[in-house]
């Protein structure tokens, strides 16, 4: 085990983890929070984003040793004082989502493409989300919600 020290959704924690367990492990099982999902396992689906110092990451191919010192946010740290992120409203607003197995880590990916890009075009915002994918196609759903944010 290897001891480490994180924030995750803004809670400073002192862990310890395996050296070759996977941040997407470490959320899911040490620390329960399951909003993050493994899809493909290779870092192609999106499923697993979480944001690591305000960037979107593949927790699934990221090792949890690697948050030595970093900020982790994941979809269950967005909402404050029982009021949704203005992301996961748009999300709503917008019934940007079918199924929701894609939904948290495309709204994470949103989350970083916003704080990269506050105003995105939709060429920008359709190839920062070109690593999400959504079986039940609701892109075009999505991409309204990002249209809507970047006009706030």
């Amino acid at each position: 085990m290897i001891a480490i020290t994180t924030s995750i959704n803004g809670q400073l924690r002192e862990v310890a983890v395996q050296a070759n367990q996977t941040l997407l492990d470490f959320l899911r099982v040490d620390l329960k929070l399951k909003g993050a999902v493994e899809g493909c396992g290779v870092g192609v689906c999106g499923s697993c984003t979480v944001l690591v110092d305000d960037k979107p990451v593949s927790s699934c191919l990221m090792l949890a040793t690697n948050i030595e010192g970093k900020k982790v946010i994941t979809i269950e740290g967005l909402a404050q004082d029982g009021e949704l992120d203005p992301v996961q409203q748009a999300f709503l607003d917008h019934q940007a989502f079918q199924c929701g197995y894609c939904t948290s880590g495309m709204i994470m990916a949103v989350k970083g493409l916003l704080a990269a890009h506050p105003h995105p075009s939709e060429e920008q915002a359709r190839d920062y989300l070109s690593g999400n994918l959504c079986r039940c196609g609701t892109y075009v759903e999505v991409l309204a919600a990002v249209k809507e944010l970047a006009r706030k």
